[in-house]
């Protein structure tokens, strides 16, 4: 289980990263997002999977689950909705002020592929 849950944490972060470092502010969205996912499930990791115990002690239970980490990811996720919420209005304006939904404002000035494909076969065809 402890594989599964490692292997997740780094399929988030590489999505996360990679989706980070895009050129247009969705993706980069997305991608805060998604490392806010992995540092949500890497901190309630770090408080070991245990399945079937409860997060309160009390007499009657033998054994029980350390509270910590599910009260530091429920803060994580109260923290992660006010900056991704924060970051949706900030790519808004930003996409308001410049026209551009470009991280850095400036839209690509180079041809798409199906731009390049539709003037190859035009001059073929000639």
């Amino acid at each position: 289980m402890e594989f599964l849950v490692a292997s997740g944490i780094g399929v988030l972060t590489a999505a996360g990263v990679y989706l980070t470092l895009r050129k247009r502010t969705f993706p980069v969205v997305l991608g805060i997002a998604m490392l806010s996912y992995a540092i949500n499930v890497f901190l309630f990791a770090m408080g070991r999977l245990m399945v079937d115990r409860p997060p309160i002690y009390g007499k009657d239970v033998a054994e029980y689950t350390d509270p910590l980490p599910q009260a530091l990811v429920l803060t994580a996720i109260v923290i992660s909705f006010g900056m991704s919420a924060f970051v949706v209005v900030l790519a808004l304006r930003a996409y308001l002020e410049s026209g551009s939904d470009h991280v850095d404002g400036d839209p690509d000035d180079a041809p798409d592929h199906e731009d390049v494909l539709a003037r190859q076969q035009r001059e073929d065809e000639r």
